[in-house]
């Protein structure tokens, strides 16, 4: 295996500091990095040294394969109660005439436009308001899994959960009960940010702690349910806070299992009250997601969102980490391109993402959400008029 003779190479190269030749045998051992360890490889490592310990376990896992899946999103409204300082996405009830709202049927007929379709999955996130309450997501979720039993139904952060039940009077454990006899299929990663309450108090205080949050993702995964985890990295936290961060959600894996896929997500700074904050470069990025995957050594996997970083740097963090670049396959989602992304209609046709995964020399498989294999890309000779995906525009927010 090619990455592990980098890996041996680097281990024999006398000027390597011994902190970091430590952490590199240790991955070769598989064995798991401390905390201390941890900030070390923020702090020392640098490009070239992270890769080639993160492209090595990325490979002993995985080998070549690329994961994504044809998805489609709904952001039930981008209105929200809470005043994240980063959220370039929500606007507060004041700022009314900006935004939308959704009612129950125009978010079942979006999903009834996909009927014939092959997406796998719909994910439905988006902003907190009063009206979008437990019976609403219960007969929401309901009316797609009755309509579409094989669609699986990915949706709300802790954040709106949190907001839900404790409206309802019902504790977790009951509320993530009544979600998956509704027909929740896995809850999306979103709304961690960075746990440590001296960050979050200032990008995030409104919302749910970092506490509640995992214990949301801790009851549903009681309940056999899978789901993703997230940080919101390049702000205001320093290097301890991501690390703290990523040993939380290594602790709550090692006691549950049931997370699937870490999904580092970049601050960007256009048209929030963050904006005077500068982004973090793309070696930073890279970087990162290098030492997410040498971190977390109990995820299974380690996704880009292409549709947030741009398709180039996703195409390098393949080579740092990453296994997964999701699959938003049309124009369904703002989130990332209200905050400034460079991709503003994030739509990509399946042989597109395909070529893309395979001029970096890795293996397309298309997943479904918990990661059984759909199709396999890798030798997959597209038909010359492959059907181009259908874009359903949103309300665009100058």
């Amino acid at each position: 295996m090619e990455a592990e003779g980098n890996l041996q190479l680097l281990l024999q190269n006398p000027d390597l500091p011994a902190d970091l030749k430590h952490i590199a045998e240790k991955v070769l051992r598989s064995e798991r990095i401390t905390f201390d360890e941890g900030v070390t490889l923020y702090e020392q490592g640098d490009l070239g040294y992270l890769g080639v310990l993160a492209n090595y376990i990325r490979e002993k896992r995985h080998g070549d394969k690329t994961y994504f899946n044809r998805n489609f999103h709904i952001e039930p409204t981008n209105l929200c109660v809470y005043d994240c300082k980063f959220c370039s996405y929500s606007r507060l009830l004041k700022q009314k005439s900006e935004g939308w709202e959704y009612t129950m049927d125009e978010m079942f007929n979006m999903v009834t436009k996909y009927d014939g379709e092959p997406v796998t999955e719909v994910h439905i996130v988006g902003g907190v308001l009063p009206q979008y309450d437990v019976p609403f997501y219960q007969e929401l979720f309901s009316r797609i899994r009755t309509h579409r039993p094989e669609l699986h139904i990915k949706a709300l952060t802790p954040v709106e959960y949190h907001y839900i039940f404790k409206k309802a009077k019902i504790d977790y454990a009951t509320g993530m009960r009544l979600m998956m006899e509704a027909g929740l299929g896995s809850i999306p990663g979103g709304g961690a940010e960075i746990f440590h309450p001296e960050v979050r108090e200032l990008i995030s205080k409104d919302k749910c702690t970092g506490d509640q949050w995992l214990a949301i993702h801790e009851e549903w995964h009681k309940l056999g349910g899978r789901s993703n985890a997230t940080m919101l990295y390049g702000h205001i936290e320093k290097y301890w806070h991501r690390v703290d961060h990523m040993e939380q959600l290594r602790q709550l894996q090692d006691k549950t299992g049931g997370f699937q896929t870490f999904i580092p997500l970049k601050f960007r700074n256009q048209d929030n009250q963050m904006s005077h904050v500068p982004e973090s470069t793309v070696v930073e990025d890279l970087r990162n997601y290098a030492i997410a995957r040498i971190y977390l050594d109990n995820f299974d996997h380690i996704k880009a969102y292409w549709a947030m970083i741009s398709r180039t740097t996703a195409q390098l963090s393949l080579n740092f980490g990453v296994d997964d670049i999701d699959g938003t396959l049309d124009d369904t989602t703002k989130i990332y391109s209200m905050a400034g992304a460079e991709e503003q209609h994030p739509g990509m046709s399946t042989k597109q993402l395909v070529e893309l995964i395979k001029h970096v020399g890795r293996y397309p498989i298309e997943r479904d959400t918990l990661y059984n294999v759909v199709t396999d890309y890798n030798d997959f000779e597209f038909p010359e008029t492959e059907k181009k995906p259908q874009y359903y525009k949103l309300p665009v927010i100058n």
